[in-house]
C-alpha cells in the first residue's frame, strides 16, 4: 500500500504537474502504441526513420545546444558509424547485434579525434573545421573503394528484424533509451557545467571547472549517440554510401534542433517529429517539397527564434522568480515555495 500510495502521489504531484511533462508522457505512450495502431509498411517505415533520426537531432543539440561546440559536421559520426557497422557486418559477417555497438563506438573515438583540434577553437572556425571531417572521411570512401563500396557503397546489410514492426519497436526503444539518458545527463552537474562552457568558457575555466575535460566529453557522448543512430540507419536501409557523409546529414540535425529549440533534448524532438513526416508528406508535391519546407522553417524561425517546442512550453510553464522552478501558467502561487506568479513574465530564452 506505502508503495502504490507513493505512486500515485508521484504521479500526481510529479508526472502530471507540468504540461510538458503531460506531453513527453502522451509521447512515450504514442510511441508504444504505435505499431498496434497499424501496420501499413510506409508509416512503419516514416516511424522509423523518424525514430532514428531522433537520436541524430538529439546528439546534435547535446553537444552544440549546450556547449556550444558548433558543429557542421555531424555526419562524420553518423556515416562513420554506418560504414563501420556495414564493413563489420559484409566484409566479417558480424552480426548487427555487434556490428552497431562497434559502430557506435568507433564514432565516440572519431568525437575524440575531432574534439582534441578542435579545443582551441570557437564560433564559426569551429563550424568549418568540423565541416572538413565529413569530407575528408568522404575522400577515404573513395580512395578505398575496393573496399568501402566506392560510390556505390555498401549493400546487402542484415536487417534488424524479420518485419516492419519488429524493426520499429527496436529503433523506437533505442531511441527512448538514448533520449532519455541524454536528457538525464544534462539534469546532472556534468549538464550543468556544460550550460557554464557555453555561457562563458573563460569564466568556467576560472571557477575551476576543467573544460578540456567536459567538452571532450562532450564530443565522445555525442559521437556515441550519433554512431548508434547511424548504425540503425545502415541496417534499416541496408546500405551504407557516401551520402550518409553528405551535407545534407550534417545540417539536417542544425535543421531540425534550431527549429524545435536548442539546449533542451525535447526541442531536437519535436523538430523531427514535425519536419521529417511534413517533407515525406510532401513528397507527393516534388516540384514544391524543399521550398514548401524553407518557408516553414523560414517562418517560424522569424516569429519563434528560440523553437516552437521552447517558446510553448515557455508560455505555459512560468518560472517562478524565487526559487526558478516551473508551474502551471494558471497557477497563482508557486507549487514548491508559494512565492505569487502573478505578473510574472516569459523567462529569457538566449542559448
Amino acid at each position: 500500500m506505502g508503495l502504490r500510495t507513493w505512486s500515485l502521489r508521484y504521479l500526481t504531484k510529479e508526472l502530471l504537474s507540468l504540461p510538458g511533462r503531460v506531453v513527453a508522457l502522451l509521447f512515450v505512450a504514442a510511441v508504444v502504441i504505435f505499431p498496434m495502431a497499424t501496420s501499413e509498411p510506409y508509416l512503419l517505415r516514416v516511424a522509423t526513420l523518424a525514430a532514428i533520426f531522433i537520436i541524430f537531432a538529439a546528439s546534435w543539440d547535446f553537444l552544440s545546444g549546450y556547449t556550444g561546440q558548433i558543429s557542421f559536421g555531424h555526419a562524420l559520426f553518423f556515416g562513420g558509424a554506418a560504414y563501420t557497422s556495414a564493413l563489420l557486418n559484409v566484409r566479417m559477417d558480424l552480426p548487427h547485434q555487434v556490428s552497431i555497438p562497434l559502430g557506435a563506438i568507433a564514432a565516440t573515438l572519431a568525437g575524440l579525434l575531432v574534439g582534441i583540434p578542435c579545443l582551441r577553437l570557437r564560433g564559426p572556425y569551429l563550424a568549418l573545421v568540423t565541416l572538413a571531417f565529413p569530407l575528408i572521411l568522404t575522400g577515404l570512401v573513395f580512395q578505398f573503394g575496393d573496399i568501402t563500396g566506392g560510390e556505390l557503397g555498401l549493400s546487402g546489410l542484415d536487417r534488424l528484424a524479420a518485419t516492419r514492426t519488429r524493426e520499429y519497436v527496436i529503433a523506437a526503444a533505442v531511441m527512448l533509451v538514448c533520449v532519455g539518458t541524454m536528457w538525464k545527463i544534462t539534469q546532472t552537474r556534468v549538464g550543468l557545467f556544460f550550460h557554464a562552457i557555453r555561457e562563458d568558457e573563460i569564466a568556467a575555466r576560472a571557477a575551476g571547472i576543467n573544460t578540456t575535460f567536459y567538452k571532450l566529453l562532450a564530443f565522445a557522448l555525442s559521437g556515441f549517440f550519433a554512431g548508434v543512430a547511424g548504425g540503425l540507419y545502415a541496417h534499416y536501409v541496408r546500405i551504407a554510401g557516401p551520402d550518409v557523409l553528405s551535407m545534407l546529414f550534417s545540417f539536417q540535425p542544425v535543421i531540425w534542433t534550431i527549429f524545435g529549440g536548442p539546449a533542451t533534448i525535447y526541442g531536437a524532438v519535436t523538430g523531427v517529429v514535425i519536419l521529417f513526416p511534413a517533407l515525406e508528406y510532401m513528397r507527393a508535391f516534388p516540384a514544391y517539397r524543399f521550398l514548401a519546407l524553407a518557408l516553414i522553417i523560414v517562418v517560424v524561425l522569424r516569429f519563434l527564434p528560440e523553437g516552437v517546442a521552447r517558446r510553448l512550453r515557455e508560455l505555459v510553464e512560468p518560472e517562478c522568480p524565487r526559487c526558478k522552478v516551473q508551474n502551471v501558467w494558471f497557477r497563482e502561487g508557486c507549487r514548491a515555495c508559494g512565492a505569487p506568479l502573478a505578473g510574472v513574465t516569459v523567462r529569457s530564452t538566449s542559448a
